[in-house]
Parts: C-alpha cells; sequence; structure tokens
C-alpha cells in the first residue's frame, strides 16, 4: 500500500467522494461537480489503487460505499467540518472577535444549564458567537465526533467509540412532579397518586432520561402510566402545556426549581426517589479555541452556583 497517497488529496477530491457517498450514483456526482463521468470514474479508480484497498462497490443502480470506504468518508466529514469551523471562527475574529463556539444540548439541559452558560459566555466573551442545536443526544454525539459541534451537554448514557471525545458529568439529580402555578393540586396538603393521575399529563417522549426516570418512579410506587397525556421530546412544548393547563409534568431538579422560585411551575409534593444524571461532552482538539475553553468553564460554573434549596 502506497504510504503518500494522502499528500495527493486536495479539497476537491473530498468535495468528490463526500458527494459520491451521498449521491451512490456516478453520472448525477459528475453532473453536480461540474466534471464527467469518465473522469469522475478514473480518478476513484486511482484513489482506489493508492490506497490499495475498494472504497465502492459498483452495482447496475449505482456504487455503494465498502466498510474501507465507509471509514475514509467519515474522514472526510469531519475535515470538511473542521474547515467550515475554521473559515467561521477565523471570520469571527476579525474586528477583535472572540471566534465562534457551537454547543449541542438534549433533554433537561436545554431548561437550565445550557441557557445559563450562554448568559456567562456572552458575559466573559460579548464578541463570541454562540451557535445552539437542540437534538436527539444520538445525533448530536455523531455531530460532535465529525466536528459539527464543540460541545454536547445532554443524557449520561452515550459511550462514544471516538477516543477524541472527552466526558465529564456534571449532576446527578432527582426528579419532581411539577403542575402550573395555582393548580387545584396545590390545594391539597399531601397529594396522593390517584390525586395526580386523575389529571391529563405532559410527559416527555419514550426513551428521554426524564421519562425513563418517571417510568421507574411509578414502577416502584406500584402504579400505571396516566391514562390521559400527551408526549414530547421538546421541553418548550411540554412547559408551555403545563403553564397554560391543569397538566401534571414531570421536571429533572434544576429546572423545576428555577421555575418554582419564578412563581412559572410549582413543584408537587409527592417523592418519586428517581435520579436523572447529565453530561457534557467535548472534543480534545478544540481546546485550544479561546471560545471553547470559556464554554466549558461556564458550564461548570452554572453547575457549581446551582442551589438545590426550594
Amino acid at each position: 500500500m502506497a504510504s503518500d497517497w494522502t499528500h495527493r488529496l486536495r479539497l476537491r477530491n473530498l468535495q468528490m467522494l463526500l458527494s459520491l457517498a451521498q449521491t451512490r450514483n456516478m453520472s448525477h456526482s459528475a453532473q453536480a461537480l461540474h466534471t464527467t463521468q469518465p473522469g469522475l470514474s478514473k480518478w476513484l479508480k486511482e484513489l482506489e489503487a493508492d490506497v490499495g484497498l475498494p472504497l465502492f462497490e459498483r452495482h447496475a443502480r449505482g456504487i455503494h460505499p465498502t466498510p474501507y470506504g465507509e471509514a475514509l468518508i467519515a474522514h472526510a466529514r469531519r475535515i470538511e467540518a473542521h474547515l467550515d469551523t475554521a473559515r467561521e471562527d477565523l471570520f469571527r475574529m476579525r474586528d477583535e472577535g472572540s471566534g465562534l463556539v457551537t454547543i449541542g444540548f438534549a433533554g433537561a439541559s436545554s431548561l437550565d444549564t445550557v441557557p445559563m452558560a450562554v448568559l456567562k459566555i456572552v458575559e466573559q466573551l460579548p464578541k463570541v458567537h454562540v451557535r445552539l442545536l437542540e437534538n436527539k443526544i444520538a445525533s448530536l454525539m455523531a455531530d460532535l465526533s465529525e466536528g459539527v459541534l464543540d460541545i454536547v451537554v445532554g443524557p449520561s448514557d452515550m459511550v462514544s467509540q471516538d477516543p477524541s471525545i472527552c466526558s465529564e458529568v456534571l449532576y446527578v439529580e432527582p426528579i419532581y412532579l411539577v403542575v402550573r402555578a395555582h393548580h387545584p393540586l396545590l390545594a391539597i396538603a399531601q397529594p396522593t397518586w390517584a390525586d395526580v393521575l386523575a389529571y391529563p399529563w405532559a410527559l416527555w417522549a419514550k426513551g428521554t432520561p426524564v421519562r425513563t426516570a418517571f417510568d421507574k418512579a411509578l414502577s416502584n410506587a406500584g402504579q400505571t402510566p396516566p391514562p390521559r397525556y400527551i408526549e414530547s421530546n421538546s421541553a418548550t412544548l411540554t412547559t408551555t402545556l403545563l403553564i397554560h393547563s391543569d397538566m401534571v409534568g414531570v421536571a429533572s431538579q434544576r429546572p423545576a426549581l428555577r421555575y418554582s422560585r419564578m412563581n412559572i411551575l410549582s413543584i408537587v409534593p409527592i417523592e418519586l426517589s428517581v435520579f436523572g444524571s447529565v453530561t457534557m461532552y467535548w472534543r480534545q482538539d478544540v481546546m485550544d479555541r479561546q471560545a471553547v475553553q470559556t464554554s466549558l468553564m461556564a458550564v461548570r460554573q452554572v453547575v457549581k452556583e446551582f442551589s438545590p434549596q426550594p
């Protein structure tokens, strides 16, 4: 196998490889890249000869990446993402800016930790550009591995196979039942499960950490799921439903207490005795950027400053 084939790769070649991965069709990629199909096919054959491994399988209906091709495509995506970040980072640093940081978040962190950390980031770096992305944790981790994201804050149940990804458990905390301020349940001194299950519910979607913890709490209490409920993985939608109705919901400690102190939501005094955990993930190769360093410290500071006393 030739050892210097990477020296002959150019950005144009990465675009060609990624286009083939996307279209799975030689003629479609040639058209998109404004080149000829014979020329694209010749380049791919030469690349495979240089690498010494088949990168695509040829079929009558198109092409399909081999495992070797998938591996190279993944590296190409990371390179493309790094270059995109470099371009934007330098653009943001013009006029004495502080660069760019891209943060992904999921679950309970979207209601408290990440928003409060962003306020600290822009306070310390007024000219920084913060880009936020909310998604399912599996998708966020894939984007982190590919270099699309710099930091991810979300559930602790993710294990990345990417050795460049670091992780740090931020906190483990209980979950609570919550309702709007002045909800009829709050007039009951010691509400029971029968009392809360008589109302409709706004629940996190199945598979989310808060929902998993709640289902466990129900099982521990010998209860069945509410007969009437709406489920969503959107923190904003769930909170809006709770504020404007008599629905009962579930929230982790930090947003529950913060909303309680703001008189937006109130905690129902039923102990659930279950816990959720939130972790921060980041790529080691972005630690030399000031915006990323400041963001990591801001998240840690928000977690440290949180006071659990109601």
